[in-house]
């Protein structure tokens, strides 16, 4: 169990007063077994004239900010403070009680559960020379186990030992077939490759952007930013999260916010403005963590 306080903030300034379109902000995680949220607040500087929460399709908890159409700034800023006690399943790996049917990779997830997984089960990126493909067959043949959880510990070992973790700022997401070609990439980066690798033998599989909250350790990658990896779902177990991007299994430091079918549905702060398309000078983002006394 840890105690987590977390500060995220993110600054946008622009060279010319600028109006602000609505902005949507997925940066409050929903209380679960595992996460307890002691409280979340948001300053918001130019203060909007409407602030209001919804469920989204994967119902992950959305914040939209919306200002007078009167209004002129040259900057916005957004601080997001939350207090949290986190539960994980965490290391050593746990033993999880798979459904017999799914206790050996590959598998078949049975009729019941097929028409609520199928959209998360299939690749979502062309690959044309399946070469995601035949990298994930390379990783299971080399897994040394049949056993389903031994081969996608495996997968999160493979891609955090085969390829270089380069920080990237800027908005979006390599290709799965990218990533295999540079050797290289982000969290997020490398999320998507383990995705896709696991739905080209039918697993679903979801992105999850969070925090890394023990960004302490120099072994620890994409701590001081928003984090990604990923989750698979395995029948008994259900969602099970993976950080192929640092090795860590079953939730291990990560603080859970938001999860969908593809990483561009994962913004943490999206939204626009009216001005000129040279106008925003300057981008800063900042993720603090810090662990507090156990409550």
């Amino acid at each position: 169990m840890a105690h987590i306080s977390i500060v995220h903030t993110t600054e946008y300034i622009y060279r010319n007063p600028v109006g602000l379109l609505r902005h949507k902000l997925m940066v409050r995680p929903d209380e679960s077994h595992d996460l307890r949220l002691h409280s979340a607040t948001l300053k918001v500087e130019p203060e909007p004239t409407s602030v209001y929460w919804k469920h989204d399709v994967f119902d992950n908890s959305i914040c939209y900010l919306e200002w007078s159409e009167a209004l002129r700034t040259k900057r916005l800023s957004i601080v997001s403070t939350l207090d949290v006690t986190h539960h994980p399943d965490g290391q050593p790996l746990p033993v999880y009680s798979l459904d017999e049917a799914a206790e050996l990779f590959p598998f078949a997830y049975g009729a019941h559960e097929l028409p609520d997984l199928a959209g998360l089960a299939e690749p979502q990126m062309p690959d044309p020379d399946r070469k995601v493909d035949i990298w994930a067959r390379r990783i299971v043949s080399k897994a040394n186990s049949k056993q389903t959880l031994k081969v996608l510990e495996a997968m999160t070992h493979a891609i955090k030992q085969e390829f270089r973790y380069n920080a990237r700022y800027e908005e979006g997401t390599q290709s799965a077939a990218q990533t295999l070609a540079l050797g290289s990439g982000t969290c997020r980066d490398f999320a998507v490759l383990m995705m896709e690798a696991l739905r080209s033998f039918g697993f679903a599989a979801r992105f999850v952007t969070g925090y890394l909250y023990d960004d302490s350790s120099a072994t620890i990658q994409g701590g001081g930013s928003t984090h990604a990896w990923c989750s698979v779902y395995l029948p008994g177990a259900g969602w099970v999260e993976y950080d192929p991007t640092n090795g860590l299994i079953a939730g291990a430091n990560l603080i859970r916010v938001g999860v969908t079918r593809e990483a561009g549905q994962a913004m943490p702060i999206s939204g626009g403005f009216i001005g000129n398309a040279d106008d925003p000078t300057g981008l800063h983002v900042d993720v603090s963590v810090r662990a507090l006394p156990k409550i």
